[in-house]
């Protein structure tokens, strides 16, 4: 057996998935390492902005979400596939080039303005180059696939996150923080070209789970990346209101982000009480969550996440989180110390990267593809930042009528709970969706395959 294969088998990758594989967890890798070359400008953007502006321009990026959308899905409702993806990240790359001349020219009291701008719009840009990116991977793998390969395809993600903020960390003392837009740029370019690769091979993937099924009578499709999805701009806003399994994967996202910006928030109180003037302190312990963060994820992503998905469903990864979320904020609100807060924010951080965001886009395996890229990418940046600002304004609106540390805390076990339950439930119907996808592709004709692939995952079809 050559080293290939043997590399293939390690994953749990069948023959005919592993060039696939390698294309999917290089576009990740390139597409993260491209934003986190940047996210320390935006970080540093924020923190001179002061507190007190945060929240606002948060606020600007959540509406900023709502006005690009519409522009996005109306490239999806036009082009093909490749198009519109191509034409996606090279939007974000000209805006780099153009945020570089504008900082080039403007003088210091303009550049604070550019600043914020800049602020908002890498909190759009991240969202949505991710975003893109999963729909693709969620449209070229079949649903087998993803449960079985979407973690190690995480992986070049967190590879990609790591050596993006390296390239920021060792060369911004010698190119200036400008520069490295173009380099955040550069990365993404080819990002573009390996998305490329990825949208060429969806037949590969198609072919070989049809081969690993052909005892059951399996059928190969042909590749549809060429046709247009059509449809109008908001689409993708209807068919989430419309549809019980795309607004509960939206709930979802919404419980996710509310939970997070809480323990944002308390994790400021905490650290902030525990090392006032000792800024050194505060950054040797986010330092050190971010090392085990990043440890435990790559060790999950390689050897963890996909037997879990293979072996226990999608329905059971998805609940890993909520699980650690009402058991963490459980503790933290009887005992509202740091050492609570640091092991469950690493247990929470590295459960969220490992665990539940590929559990979370294999959801979107079994929905049509108008869906993926529609529906998927409203949920993925609109919703997700106005989760953000929930979390947010619920926990300064909380705290002003006196709860502590400790109610605060307790406050997210109800919301946590509720959650536990949603994952029960989508992991069911996605169980019930991918069965009645495996029972279309093996026992209707080609033609009627396809039209029931297109079908909306609507009322009429999630029971």
């Amino acid at each position: 057996m050559g080293l290939a294969s043997r590399l293939r088998e390690a994953v749990g990758a069948r023959p005919g998935e592993g060039l696939v594989l390698l294309w999917s967890s290089a576009y990740y890798f390139l597409v993260l390492c491209a934003y986190y070359v940047i996210r320390p400008i935006r970080d540093d953007i924020g923190a001179s902005s002061g507190a007190e502006n945060l929240a606002w321009l948060f606020t600007g990026t959540m509406a900023g979400m709502l006005l690009v959308h519409p522009l996005y899905t109306s490239l999806v409702s036009k082009l093909t596939r490749r198009r519109f993806i191509s034409w996606t990240y090279r939007f974000f790359i000209a805006n780099l080039v153009g945020f570089y001349i504008a900082f080039k020219l403007v003088d210091p009291a303009q550049s604070v303005w550019v600043g914020r701008v800049f602020f908002i719009w890498t909190s759009i840009f991240n969202l949505f180059v991710v975003s893109v990116f999963w729909s693709l991977v969620a449209d070229v793998f079949e649903p087998g696939q993803g449960k079985r390969l979407f973690g190690i395809v995480a992986v070049g993600g967190t590879i990609g996150a790591m050596l993006g903020a390296t390239i920021t960390t060792a060369l911004v003392g010698v190119m200036g923080p400008l520069n490295l837009m173009l380099v955040s740029a550069l990365i993404l370019e080819l990002a573009v070209r390996a998305s490329h690769a990825l949208d060429s091979n969806e037949t590969v993937m198609r072919n070989a789970e049809a081969a690993a099924a052909g005892a059951l009578g399996g059928r190969s499709k042909s590749s549809d990346a060429s046709e247009v999805i059509g449809g109008g701009v908001m689409d993708g806003i209807r068919h989430v209101l419309a549809s019980p399994y795309l607004l509960g994967i939206a709930i979802l996202i919404l419980f996710y982000t509310i939970s997070s910006t809480f323990l944002y928030f308390q994790q400021a109180d905490i650290v902030a009480r525990v090392f006032e003037g000792d800024p050194t302190g505060r950054t040797r312990v986010f330092g050190a969550m971010d090392i085990v963060v990043n440890v435990l994820t790559l060790f999950a992503q390689l050897f963890v996440t996909g037997r879990v998905m293979k072996w226990l469903g999608v329905g059971f990864a998805l609940a890993f989180l909520p699980v650690v979320t009402l058991i963490g904020f459980g503790i933290l609100g009887a005992a509202p110390v740091l050492w609570v807060l640091i092991a469950f924010q690493v247990a929470r951080r590295a459960g969220n990267f490992a665990i539940q965001r590929p559990a979370r886009e294999a959801l979107f395996t079994v929905v049509p593809r108008r869906d993926k890229y529609k529906a998927k990418n409203f949920t993925d940046t609109f919703v997700y930042r106005l989760g953000d600002q929930v979390g947010a304004w619920a926990y300064a609106g909380m705290a002003v009528f006196g709860l502590g540390l400790s109610g605060l805390a307790f406050t997210m076990v109800p919301l946590a709970a509720a959650w536990l339950a949603l994952t029960v439930w989508l992991g069911r119907r996605y169980r019930s969706l991918e069965a009645a996808r495996v029972h279309d592709a093996t026992s209707l004709s080609p033609r009627a395959s396809e039209r029931l692939a297109s079908a909306d995952p609507g009322p009429s079809v999630v029971r």
